[in-house]
C-alpha cells in the first residue's frame, strides 16, 4: 500500500504542492490522494483476483477432463467464495470513508486499514500457489481433496478479513 500511496502523492502538481500552505488544506489533500491510493488498490487487487478466477475456472474444467466429478462442487464452493470475496472488494465504498471524513485522521486505524490491505494481496499469492497445486493435485491424482480444502479455507479466510476491514471502517464512523 506505501508504494500506492507513494506514486499517487508523488505525482502531484505544482499548484497541489502549493496548496499545502493553505490552513486546513493538508489534511484534505491528505485524505483525498488516500482516497485515490485506495482506489489504485482496490482496483489492481479485483484484477488479480479476477485472474484466480479465471484459473479455477481451468481448475474446474481439468476436473471434467480427468474424471474428478466428484470435487466439482467442492471447487464450484471455492469460486462462489471467491467471486463474493472480488465483488466486496470491487463494490465497496472506496477511500475508507469513515476516518478521511473526519477531522483528524486517525493514524492508528490508518495503519490497521493498510494492514488489512496487504493480507488482502496475500491471499491472492496464497490462492494462486494452491491453485497451482490443486492442478498438479489433478494430474498426478493424489492430494486432490486436501488440496480443495485448502483453496476453499484460503477464499473462507479472505472473506472474513474484509468482514473485519469492513468491522473496523464501520467502528470508525
Amino acid at each position: 500500500m506505501g508504494d500506492i500511496l507513494e506514486k499517487v502523492t508523488g505525482s502531484r502538481t505544482a499548484l497541489e504542492k502549493l496548496t499545502d500552505f493553505i490552513p486546513g488544506w493538508g489534511g484534505y489533500q491528505k485524505r483525498q490522494t488516500s482516497r485515490k491510493a485506495d482506489q489504485l488498490l482496490r482496483k489492481t487487487l479485483a484484477e488479480k483476483l479476477a485472474g484466480q478466477r479465471r484459473k479455477l475456472d481451468v481448475v474446474q474444467k481439468e476436473l471434467i477432463n480427468h474424471g474428478k466429478m466428484d470435487f466439482l462442487d467442492d471447487v464450484g464452493s471455492a469460486v462462489t467464495q471467491l467471486q463474493t470475496f472480488a465483488d466486496r472488494v470491487r463494490l465497496a465504498t472506496y477511500g475508507y470513508s469513515g476516518m478521511f471524513d473526519a477531522a483528524k485522521v486517525n493514524e492508528a486505524e490508518l495503519e490497521q486499514m493498510y494492514n488489512f490491505d496487504a493480507a488482502l494481496f496475500e491471499y491472492v499469492d496464497r490462492l494462486d500457489a494452491a491453485s497451482d497445486r490443486l492442478r498438479e493435485a489433478i494430474s498426478v491424482g493424489e492430494g486432490l481433496a486436501e488440496t480443495v480444502r485448502i483453496v476453499q479455507d484460503i477464499c473462507r479466510e479472505a472473506n472474513s478479513t474484509f468482514d473485519q476491514r469492513e468491522h473496523l471502517i464501520l467502528g470508525s464512523q
